[in-house]
């Protein structure tokens, strides 16, 4: 079923941010929260037309510093290398925003939609902000399922070299189009999943679009900071009543599978689905036992 996505903008924090909705108006609204850098475009068509079948209403949004929403004020200027080192020490780094921020965001906008209550799911940076919103807004949360996310521990097993050695940029900047698209598909072909293999060209097709929507890697930096800056967030997660799906690849050299398993042994009453093959990426042929999961942790409530 081809989607039928409604636009929006709402101010939330003070800050504009972008939103697309689908599914039936009086259907069970669920939220998508989206990882670093990434825009609501990123959630897959195989994935959100699942979620509608099954009645709900599907909500997904770009963070602040992303997409289409506004950019957060600057104010502090970063350094990142020192603030990821101070962070795996456990120091405390001052910031913009945290993902607190984040999740209060969520939260908001939720307000601006005169949306009591929600069903939340959250990929990477996306599932610790619906975690942090899990925590601290209970009454709002009906399930939360958090994917391929973590408890941003310091002590939790670091990305594989080669992936943190990619993500930080090192070598010349890509300047045009094809070359942030090239850049680009070679880091997710680099987290992406060996048992659930995507195909190139969907890959440059998506990093295209999003391109051309909106590029902001200085947005990226910025939410960058906001995770180093809000260290470890494991002393909230035993607030969490929500029933929780944890689901997390086996094989995801970014966030290890140890992240998944510690934020599931915190969470009270979490299920926690540990799939073969899986990275750390989106790909449409595993889209429909994500929806699955999701479905049934919502049930749940």
């Amino acid at each position: 079923m081809k989607l039928c996505w409604s636009a929006g903008s709402a101010c939330v924090n003070g800050l504009q941010l972008s939103f697309e909705q689908a599914g039936p108006p009086q259907g069970e609204p669920l939220l998508l929260a989206m990882g670093l850098g990434g825009q609501l475009i990123h959630w897959p068509d195989a994935l959100c037309e699942r979620l509608v079948a099954q009645g709900f209403r599907v909500i997904r949004f770009d963070n602040r510093d992303a997409g289409l929403s506004a950019e957060a004020d600057r104010g502090r200027a970063i350094n990142l290398p020192r603030d990821w080192l101070r962070s795996r020490l456990g120091l405390p780094t001052a910031s913009n925003y945290s993902l607190h921020d984040l999740a209060d965001d969520a939260v908001g906008l939720l307000d601006e939609l005169g949306i009591s209550r929600a069903h939340l799911v959250g990929v990477s940076m996306g599932g610790m902000v619906a975690q942090i919103a899990a925590a601290r807004q209970p009454r709002r949360v009906k399930s939360l399922t958090s994917i391929m996310s973590s408890t941003n521990h310091p002590k939790l097993p670091p990305a594989r070299f080669d992936v943190l050695w990619r993500m930080a940029g090192i070598g010349p900047r890509p300047k045009t189009r094809e070359q942030v698209i090239r850049r680009s598909t070679a880091m997710l072909r680099r987290v992406g999943s060996p048992g659930f293999p995507t195909p190139i060209e969907y890959r440059r097709q998506l990093v295209g679009r999003a391109y051309d929507r909106a590029f902001r890697p200085r947005g990226v930096i910025r939410q960058t900071h906001a995770i180093l800056a809000t260290g470890s967030f494991e002393a909230l997660l035993p607030q969490i009543g929500a029933p929780t799906q944890v689901i997390h690849g086996l094989n995801d050299p970014l966030l290890r599978p140890a992240c998944g398993q510690r934020s599931a042994s915190l969470i009270r009453g979490a299920r926690l689905e540990l799939i073969p093959g899986m990275g750390h990426d989106m790909p449409p042929s595993l889209m429909p036992r994500w929806a699955e999961l999701i479905a049934a942790n919502a049930a749940r409530a």
